[in-house]
């Protein structure tokens, strides 16, 4: 019995090995197949078709710094501090920033206040809920105090009332329990 349980896990790895290999071969092996392709038909292609080398008289490409020199000494600090009007216009875009910055403080200011405000509402509100639901029970409290007071005294009474008629009894003849 243990025999067969070993047999199927070897077959069970084997298949997933299996399945491994042909899932990357799968996954690469296009890629794979176009890169060596291209490579033997450059090398085929090389040796058979080649060219002579290019003889031409053009002049060497220009570099950035010849095309503009001055943007080489350009930097994000001094853009424009010798244009009073862009450094005008440069200060507006900072003065507008800060004053939208502030009004979105403001309005989040605003936010948060009524939200407070609605929040302190509810507190109240449910607050003086709790306290009218309060005095309801002190109310109730104070009425089965009294009720208990008053039946209490009853007792005493009654009680007074019953030790008098057993106290005639006992006279009369009554031999009690």
């Amino acid at each position: 019995m243990s025999r067969g349980r070993s047999d199927s896990g070897g077959w069970l790895r084997g298949c997933l090995v299996v399945f491994a290999v042909v899932s990357a071969l799968g996954v690469c092996g296009p890629a794979l197949y176009w890169r060596f392709k291209n490579a033997i038909s450059l090398r085929n292609s090389h040796n058979k078709f080649s060219c002579p080398p290019c003889l031409c008289n053009c002049p060497p490409p220009l570099s950035l710094f010849q095309l503009a020199p001055g943007l080489a000494n350009l930097s994000v600090s001094d853009c424009g501090s010798n244009d009073p009007d862009l450094k005008e216009e440069m200060e507006k875009q900072f003065v507008d920033l800060l004053s939208e910055e502030l009004k979105l403080q403001e309005s989040v200011t605003e936010a948060n206040t009524r939200h407070m405000n609605l929040t302190l509402g509810e507190a109240k509100r449910v607050a003086s809920q709790y306290q009218r639901e309060a005095d309801k029970c002190i109310a109730a409290t104070e009425t089965c105090e009294q009720a208990r007071e008053r039946a209490e005294a009853i007792l005493i009474k009654e009680r007074k009332i019953t030790s008098v008629w057993e106290r005639r009894a006992r006279q009369m003849g009554w031999e009690g329990e």
